[in-house]
């Protein structure tokens, strides 16, 4: 019996594609084992969105190539983004990787592994979703389910749709089997995934059908939160607000990648919005939900961004106040569109326009976090600290990329479980807090 172990580097959806291999494996009579130097097989689940991700997969490969050569590993496999974008390359840098395979060619993974002769299988994409079992090695009393595969956007920074093919979301049965089988194993609180979630069933049902999928998701028993990821702002309709606002499992959250908000970026993003529409969205959202986050990423330094166009941005967010707003300079990726356009901005500018909006949401989030002091907020613990003092999230907090609340308690809080948490201090991102029955003023 081969012991296998997976590295998962990325996004969330990495996390779930490596819980599909290990119950594939598992099925095949393959046993997993979460210390690498017992693993007769390695499997990297690699990740190259942008070039910091790129390095972060490479320098793991190699640390891996390091322990094949002192004999604790004996065959490693590359499968996911960057083998999918550079099997080639590495192919011939990097010999000492036994198999390689694409973003979703791990389907039969199995098979490969029995046979471990060193090849390529990468085809682009398959034509429907994964839709199996999965293992949940990597989630707890949160979990992540990708409801679709791939994009249809097409926006000029990216290379998923190169990568991951075209968009195909996965059926709504399968989708609701899955998140039981999650609540079964302790999933109380369900993030919802995908390159676009705003999307969800125009491929297969003619229309979007996200709010429908939340409804039935609702009535799962034992899931207590419900959160969305990725929503598109073009994609967002009534019917979503409108669900969102009436079901109570679903959290008043909403994760929208707006990049920019000059309408001459947008478009040469091939964005399919603009200022306006932005705008409109996110005042509709705050008049129809009552205390909404929300939570966006901007990129600046795109190609032929102005000064004009960046002090567009920074009035934005100075005037709009998000809750929850990430930066990223622009990483110029070869084979898309945008890295062929003029106007490409030095390394200095990118990262100098990121630092001014980065202040400016640090004094956006100091001044919201301290309204929220002396507010009452239902916290999922998520880790123990030491006896008296436990990390947790309040509806407004995704894991690890948002804030956490530091809850103190002489009592024992179970991690996984909720509280009700009186908010007595701030933080620049987080609060601090204790629990209701313990609270004095």
């Amino acid at each position: 019996m081969k012991k296998f172990h997976i590295v998962t580097l990325g996004c969330s959806k990495n996390i779930v594609d490596s819980e599909f291999i290990s119950n594939k494996l598992k099925t095949k009579n393959l046993m997993y084992t979460d210390n690498m130097y017992d693993a007769e097989v390695v499997i990297i689940n690699s990740c190259t969105f942008i070039e910091d991700a790129k390095e972060e997969s490479i320098d793991t490969i190699f640390d891996v190539v390091n322990l094949k050569k002192q004999g604790y590993v004996k065959y490693i496999i590359l499968t996911g983004c960057l083998s999918q974008r550079y099997e080639k390359e590495l192919e011939n840098e990097i010999p000492e990787i036994d198999l390689f395979l694409g973003t979703t060619s791990f389907k039969d993974i199995d098979k490969h592994i029995f046979s471990l002769t060193k090849s390529h299988v990468t085809s682009p994409y398959i034509d429907k979703a994964i839709d199996e079992k999965r293992d949940y090695i990597e989630t707890g009393h949160y979990g992540y389910m990708k409801i679709s595969e791939g994009c249809d956007n097409n926006c000029t920074y990216c290379i998923i749709p190169k990568i991951k093919g075209n968009y195909r979301s996965r059926t709504m049965e399968s989708l609701v089997e899955e998140a039981k089988d999650m609540a079964k194993n302790g999933v109380k609180e369900l993030i919802l995934i995908a390159q676009d979630t705003s999307l969800y069933g125009t491929d297969i049902y003619g229309e979007k059908k996200l709010h429908v999928l939340l409804e039935k998701l609702s009535k799962i028993e034992g899931l207590e939160w419900i959160r969305i990821h990725y929503m598109y702002p073009e994609g967002i309709y009534d019917e979503l607000i409108k669900e969102i606002k009436n079901n109570e499992k679903v959290l008043n959250y909403f994760d929208i990648p707006l990049q920019h908000i000059s309408n001459k970026v947008l478009k040469r993003m091939n964005r399919k919005t603009d200022k306006k529409s932005i705008e409109g969205l996110i005042k509709k959202i705050r008049k129809e939900i009552k205390n909404p986050v929300i939570r966006t990423t901007f990129i600046v330094g795109f190609p032929g961004e102005t000064e004009e166009d960046f002090l567009q941005l920074k009035n934005f967010v100075e005037t709009f106040k998000l809750e929850r707003v990430g930066v990223f300079p622009y990483s110029r990726e070869e084979n898309t569109p945008a890295y062929n356009l003029d106007g490409q901005l030095d390394k200095e500018v990118k990262n100098k326009r990121k630092d001014i909006i980065l202040e400016i949401q640090k004094s956006n989030s100091i001044e919201f976090c301290g309204s929220l002091e002396g507010s009452k907020f239902k916290v999922i613990i998520d880790e123990v600290v030491d006896e008296e003092t436990y990390i947790g999230r309040t509806y407004m907090d995704s894991p690890e990329i948002d804030g956490v609340v530091y809850v103190s308690s002489k009592k024992d809080l179970e991690v996984g479980n909720f509280y009700d948490v009186i908010i007595t201090d701030s933080m620049e991102y987080d609060l601090i807090g204790v629990v209701e029955n313990e609270y004095s003023e």
